[in-house]
Parts: C-alpha cells; structure tokens; sequence
C-alpha cells in the first residue's frame, strides 16, 4: 500500500551535517504521519523525528531537538531529516517509516506499520 525508500546516509566527521531523504510511494494519500527512527548496532530501535501529514506537526526525540529537522515537500512524497552538528552517539542505521492506520501514538514503533530498508549513517570522531 505504501512504499518508503530512504536515502542520503553516509560517512560524515563529527560537527557536520546530512541530510536523509525518504521518498513514500503508493497509496501516499492514506499517510497520517511519518517519521524517522534509528538503530544503533546491539540497540533497539529508537524515535528521532515525527511529522504529520495533515496538520504539520512535528516532534522530536529529546536529544536530537535543536539538531535535527524533519521536513516535507510540498508535494508530501518525500520527507527529510536534517542532521547538524553531528556527533559519533548519531551513528546508527536511520529508518523512515508511515502510518496510515491513523495510530494515536507518535514515538514508538509499533506506532507505524510501513518502514524503509534503512540508510546508514557514519559519524567519525
């Protein structure tokens, strides 16, 4: 129903900046909210950025706010994540995924039910 590919992962030095890009495709018009997650290598999976596809709403993950941007077209076929000021505890494999059951939640991942196969991101020290 909704497919979503993300892009724009790499190797960055610390203090630096990235920006991810996630292209949703399918039946787009059914999205609630989208959001990027990430995944440390040994960790669980964790919130980072969240927007709504209707009210433009966003929400961030403590430590990322300030740093990081979520953001969408105007078309809302694609979202991105800005990442500044990078620093090495950033390095993880970051995920888009969508909602489009209209889940109430916003942070967990049980909240979204399509995801990207993820695009890795390097931070060197």
């Amino acid at each position: 129903q909704v497919q979503v590919v993300e892009s724009g992962g790499g190797l960055v030095q610390a203090g630096g900046s990235l920006r991810l890009s996630c292209a949703a495709s399918g039946r787009t018009f059914s999205i609630y909210k989208m959001a990027w997650f990430r995944q440390a290598a040994g960790k669980e999976r964790e919130f980072v950025a969240a927007i709504s596809w209707s009210g433009d709403y966003t929400y961030y993950a403590g430590s990322m706010k300030g740093r990081f941007t979520i953001s969408r077209d105007n078309a809302k076929t694609t979202v991105y994540l800005q990442m500044n000021s990078l620093k090495p505890e950033d390095t993880a494999v970051y995920y888009c995924a969508a909602d489009i059951d209209g889940v109430q939640g916003w942070r967990r991942v049980h909240d979204y039910g399509y995801w990207g196969q993820g695009t890795q991101v390097t931070v060197s020290s």
